[in-house]
């Protein structure tokens, strides 16, 4: 049995005429005050340990809940003081991280563990995990601190090699749209750092949990989500050389997390454009790890005569001549590998 990830007293309430809430039947979830049943899911492998134990403290607080019949997340969240940067609105590294925490809070609230980020029974059982292959987030109005941002989440079958995760960012307040962002997943084997094919077995446990129907967070046709970042060669207009993995910066799978790589690439950005401009868009190619003790250069390049667009955002496009677009390339300091190909997109800020 799935929980009602809400407040306690409404799981406790009692139904009309004073009658006590019944158990749920297995494959339900049920929130006592509303009599709501979701019918349709099935407890597959990965939650055996989950259905035998109570809500966690943290469950029991945090404002999310599965919904359309478990198969996407939504959970509210307060932009807190810390989060915020120079233009008193949240950074994009903070809309990154809340990304990440809402979409592990949906993998643990199916019944999945989040000691490998969103790892299943069997996945656990092989040592593999999953690693961000490209992230595409657009931001249409950054909240401020003190307002409330509300996510949802969902995750879907993409290929034979990999799952997509997609979230729709609104303002809680008045439900506008103000973000969306999609994201590319594949599977690596924790001991030997190769990709590997999603078997049978993990797609089971993983895709019960997904739509049946392709449903996508930018369903444009081609939209900037889609966009191929090109191969990028000396010089760089713009550069920040010698950047350091901290400690902080490793995640629980023992690399650079993904978020990080934002930071060093808006390290190179030219100082005239964060101070004129806000960052409207950003796509990552993720192409190798980074380790603790692995030295980055952050290059930057302008990229003319390409089209803008807001991707049926209801915020109207600024001008060309207020755009600046750059793509961006970090690589090892010593090698010159690539570590991530990456496009930005900036608007003028408003004063």
């Amino acid at each position: 049995m799935l929980r009602c990830h809400t407040p306690p007293q409404c799981r406790r309430a009692p139904l009309r005429g004073g009658r006590e809430p019944r158990q749920a039947a297995p494959g339900l979830v049920r929130c006592a005050r509303w009599a709501q049943q979701v019918p349709g899911i099935e407890a597959s492998p990965a939650h055996a340990e989950a259905k035998a134990e109570r809500p966690t403290l943290a469950e029991r607080l945090r404002l999310g809940s599965l919904l359309e019949g478990g198969l996407s997340y939504k959970e509210s969240f307060i932009v807190r003081c810390y989060e915020v940067g120079i233009n008193k609105t949240a950074t994009v590294e903070t809309i990154a991280n809340l990304l990440q925490e809402v979409g592990c809070n949906h993998a643990q609230s199916v019944g999945f563990s989040t000691d490998g980020f969103a790892t299943t029974t069997t996945m656990r059982k092989l040592g593999l995990i999953w690693v961000t292959n490209r992230m595409h987030i657009e931001i249409y109005k950054y909240p401020a601190w003190g307002d409330v941002v509300e996510i949802e989440t969902w995750c879907q079958e993409d290929g034979r090699i990999g799952t997509r995760r997609d979230w729709i960012l609104k303002d809680l307040a008045n439900g506008e749209v103000i973000g969306r962002a999609t994201s590319k997943w594949v599977m690596m084997n924790q001991n030997t750092r190769r990709l590997q094919r999603v078997s049978d077995e993990v797609r089971d446990e993983v895709f019960i949990h997904c739509p049946k129907t392709p449903r996508l967070a930018f369903p444009e046709e081609n939209n900037d989500s889609l966009k191929k970042i090109p191969i990028l060669s000396d010089p760089a207009q713009y550069s920040r050389l010698g950047l350091v993995p901290r400690r902080a910066d490793l995640d629980m799978n023992q690399h650079v997390n993904n978020v990080t790589y934002i930071g060093w690439i808006l390290e190179s950005i030219p100082q005239d454009i964060i101070d004129t401009h806000e960052l409207q868009t950003i796509t990552l190619d993720y192409r190798r790890e980074c380790q603790h003790d692995d030295i980055v250069d952050s290059l930057t390049y302008i990229e003319e005569g390409e089209e803008k667009s807001t991707n049926g955002s209801a915020f109207a496009a600024p001008h060309k001549e207020e755009q600046q677009q750059f793509l961006h390339c970090l690589r090892f300091a010593g090698t010159g590998d690539e570590i991530n190909r990456g496009r930005t997109v900036w608007r003028k800020l408003a004063r």
